[in-house]
């Protein structure tokens, strides 16, 4: 595509001034590209908005090439192609040959329900270097009851296969929750069998459709007991083969995660129509204000954006956070559950065993674990839903 072709976009972080360059410590390691929210599956805990944004607002190509080079120019190492799913962008493949030709590391993250063998040597031979396929069990009427989608389980063994054939790293990200968490041994002997270098055991985070479906989502404190001692266990024994993320579920834990390494401080993300966003799920607190690329250089969104100021640093914390001698290791925890469970997205994520929301937290998890499960409410592409409210008490 020549240059004229281009969509033009604002250029050059030497606007900047340097005392915005100031409250940045580091620039972002990663971009996370949200090339659409469109999705063949319909996973009852995804992370997108529940008002998705159409395929009609979706940056074209230009566009995000053009993004990709203010992301390099800003300091950017990774390039993580998510969705939705992302191999429903017809431009997938001019999208990662411009990530390879910057000398991005590009790892494209799918549900592996559509890509094909040639289509996956194709990008491959564009640059591509990394795969993570997510997977919803490995009892595959389970996993496709999950994904509700048929057929899903198998497509993803085979495209695995395919990785390894292609020479590509993989990783394999297993969502778990109530109704898969006993089968972690299982999804663990996966992992080794399809020749993944890293598992991802990534508990549910409760916001957007997950926080919809909390009830029938949340396991009990025993199951939870139980998967980190598989895990501890699988990572003595799998030593130099398998490398397993994997952290206590926040409505169980003691202390909170830094959420994204610290608001505004590792990862820039992307959507589809262009807003940028300090973390995914950032458009659940309301009044924060986000910039679009359309409108406004990458590098003057991350450094100085009202949205990425507002929690980035120690600065806004209340108490307990502020003289908290954990400030600067959580950075105050996950502000959008910190907004969805104490209605305060300045508040200390109830996640801490000093927030005094985090016992109604525990009894929240350990009453609705408790219960049966209902059905699922699942995701349904482009059809906006009411916003879910927590309960607290």
């Amino acid at each position: 595509m020549s240059d004229a072709a281009r969509m033009p976009l604002p250029s050059g972080p030497s606007a900047v001034p340097s005392a915005a360059r100031a409250q940045c410590q580091r620039a972002p390691l990663g971009l996370l590209a949200e090339l659409t929210h469109r999705c063949p599956l319909q996973c009852p805990y995804c992370s997108n908005p529940l008002a998705l944004e159409g395929a009609g607002a979706e940056l074209d190509t230009a566009t995000w090439q053009q993004v990709l080079r203010q992301a390099l120019d800003l300091g950017v190492l990774q390039l993580h192609l998510s969705g939705g799913e992302p191999t429903l962008r017809r431009d997938l493949e001019e999208i990662v040959a411009t990530a390879s030709k910057l000398g991005l590391y590009t790892n494209l993250i799918t549900a592996g329900v559509l890509l094909t063998g040639q289509r996956l040597e194709d990008l491959a031979a564009r640059g591509l270097d990394h795969v993570q396929i997510s997977i919803q069990d490995v009892e595959p009427a389970n996993a496709d009851r999950i994904a509700h989608y048929e057929g899903a389980h198998v497509k993803k063994r085979q495209l695995a296969h395919w990785v390894r054939e292609a020479g590509l790293a993989l990783t394999i990200n297993a969502p778990v929750h109530r109704q898969n968490l006993d089968r972690l041994p299982g999804i663990i002997d996966f992992a080794v069998e399809v020749g993944a270098g890293r598992l991802e055991v990534a508990h549910v985070q409760y916001y957007g459709w997950a926080l919809r479906n909390r009830k029938a989502l949340m396991p009990t404190r025993s199951q939870v007991k139980r998967s980190m001692d598989v895990v501890e266990g699988a990572r003595e024994r799998l030593k130099g083969i398998l490398v397993i993320d994997c952290v206590v579920p926040d409505y169980y834990a003691t202390w909170p995660k830094p959420c994204m390494g610290g608001w505004g401080r590792g990862i820039v993300n992307v959507t589809p129509s262009g807003k940028v966003l300090p973390c995914h799920a950032a458009e659940t607190i309301p009044g924060l204000v986000f910039d679009n690329v359309r409108d406004r250089p990458l590098a003057e969104i991350w450094l100085n954006g009202q949205a990425f100021e507002k929690f980035r640093g120690t600065d806004w914390m209340q108490e307990p956070c502020r003289s908290c001698e954990r400030r600067e290791i959580d950075w105050g925890g996950c502000r959008c559950q910190a907004f969805a469970l104490a209605g305060d997205a300045a508040a200390a994520d109830p996640a801490c065993v000093k927030s005094r929301h985090h016992a109604e937290m525990v009894a929240l998890a350990e009453r609705e674990a408790d219960q049966p499960a209902p059905a699922f409410a699942y995701r349904r592409p482009l059809k906006p839903a009411k916003p879910a409210v927590a309960e607290t008490s």
